[in-house]
C-alpha cells in the first residue's frame, strides 16, 4: 500500500496561518487586584487575587495552602521572598528561644496571623541564628516587630505587647 497523507488535526495551524491570541492566565481579575503572595513552605511567588484570598489558595508549585494563619519562619532567603516581593503586607518578629517576653509574644502573634491569614503575613527571624539581618535592622532589644509592605517598614515596635495593643498598632500603621 502506497503511504496515505496525514489527516491535519482538528484546530491545527496551516502554514502561513497567523497563530490565534491564547492569553496565558487568567484575564478577568485586573492584575492590579491581585496579591503577589510568597508561599510558606516553598517560598514561591504566587498571584492570588483578593476577591478569592479567603478561599484557601494553594501552591501551584507544591501544593501547600499560601494563607495558612501561620507564622513563618523567616532566613535570609525566605525573608527576600516574603517582605521584600511579595505585596502582602509582612509583620516580622525579630525573637530568640532563650527570651522570655519573646515567648510570651508567641501566642499572640499566632493568634494575629489566624485572624489576618488573608491580609497579614507573619514572619518570625531567630535573632541568634540570623544575625545578618537582626544587624541590617539594627536589632537592638528583643522582642522588636517591624511592619513591612512592599519592601519598605512602616512602624517598629520594641517590646512585649499584649493582643489588643498590638491590634490597634497594626491597624494604625496599615492605614
Amino acid at each position: 500500500m502506497g503511504a496515505m497523507a496525514a489527516k491535519p488535526r482538528v484546530g491545527a495551524l496551516e502554514p502561513g496561518r497567523p497563530r490565534p491570541h491564547v492569553p496565558l492566565m487568567n484575564t478577568e481579575t485586573p492584575v492590579a487586584d491581585a496579591l503577589l503572595v510568597a508561599c510558606p513552605h516553598c517560598h514561591s511567588l504566587v498571584r492570588v487575587p483578593e476577591a478569592r484570598a479567603g478561599e484557601h489558595p494553594k501552591c501551584p508549585r507544591c501544593k501547600s495552602p499560601i494563607l495558612s494563619g501561620e507564622p513563618v519562619a523567616l532566613d535570609a532567603g525566605a525573608f527576600a521572598a516574603h517582605v521584600e516581593r511579595a505585596s502582602l503586607p509582612v509583620l516580622v518578629d525579630f525573637w530568640a528561644p532563650w527570651c522570655g517576653p519573646c515567648r510570651m509574644m508567641a501566642p499572640v502573634l499566632d493568634r494575629v496571623a489566624a485572624q489576618r491569614a488573608t491580609t497579614l503575613r507573619v514572619g518570625k527571624v531567630n535573632t541568634d541564628e540570623q544575625q545578618l539581618l537582626a544587624g541590617r535592622f539594627a536589632i537592638r532589644s528583643i522582642p522588636t516587630l517591624i511592619l513591612f509592605r512592599g519592601g519598605q517598614e512602616l512602624a517598629r515596635q520594641s517590646g512585649a505587647v499584649d493582643a489588643a495593643t498590638l491590634s490597634r498598632w497594626l491597624d494604625q500603621a496599615l492605614r
